[in-house]
């Protein structure tokens, strides 16, 4: 396993690959040894040889894109932490991506506890304030379609109705405003959203408080919101995660 590791790692140190002889020796392995692991990573995928010389194949491009987005995760997630513990609150982050809600991490505590997830927060979109900010920044067409996938639907007594109240709802929403939501996903429970854009891409913010202490949402939401311009430059991500 560490020789072909060695002989992966040598490959990568070449941006148009090299050939198996001087493979073998940055690798520090004999000739024979080398010309075997380089058919075993090239049968099973990891690399590809093309006109002598030996590049990454798909099956190592996976492993480092997998890595890649391990690394990104961990510095939203770190960066949420922050938030959490600086505002007191739990605090989510979101993406809309190929047609769908993806709740990407959350940061909570014991004492402070992220929303159950009780009815799929893809499905019920326009029941929660993530789903509500992410909906509105999209376009007519594909806000429609969302919709026409994911009907609008009552989740609690204090939910939009129906789907001409959401669009009304979603058309009055000023641009980059926080977008609050009450008891509509959850009894007993307040949140508020802030949009996110990065290129073409829609994301949110939220955070979330029980009822009884919804005096604190806004000023809350107004802390992280005078924050996310430096909390989104310092996750140096792109939202392709």
């Amino acid at each position: 396993m560490q020789r072909a590791l060695r002989l992966l790692e040598a490959v990568g140190s070449h941006r148009d690959g090299a050939p198996a002889k001087q493979l073998a020796r940055e690798a520090g392995l004999p000739l024979p040894t080398a010309y075997h692991l380089l058919r075993t990573l090239t049968h099973e995928g990891y690399l590809r040889r093309e006109k002598g010389v030996f590049l990454y194949g798909d099956a190592a491009e996976r492993l480092a894109g997998g890595g890649a987005q391990q690394n990104r995760r961990t510095k939203i997630s770190d960066s949420l932490e922050h938030w959490r513990d600086v505002i007191g609150v739990p605090v989510y982050f979101a993406v809309y991506r190929e047609g769908e809600i993806e709740l990407v991490a959350v940061a909570d505590t014991p004492n402070a506890p992220a929303v159950e997830e009780w009815a799929d927060f893809r499905e019920t979109g326009h029941a929660h304030a993530l789903g509500q900010c992410l909906l509105s920044q999209l376009d007519e067409k594909s806000r429609q379609d969302h919709l026409d996938r994911h009907p609008v639907q009552p989740v609690t007594r204090y939910s939009v109705p129906g789907q001409r109240a959401l669009m009304e709802r979603l058309g009055s929403m000023e641009r980059m405003k926080p977008v609050i939501e009450r008891q509509e996903y959850a009894l007993g429970t307040v949140c508020a959203a802030i949009p996110i854009t990065v290129g073409t891409t829609a994301a949110t913010m939220a955070i979330s408080l029980p009822v009884h202490q919804e005096g604190r949402l806004l000023p809350a939401v107004e802390q992280l919101r005078s924050e996310v311009g430096a909390l989104v430059s310092s996750l140096a991500f792109s939202i392709s995660i």
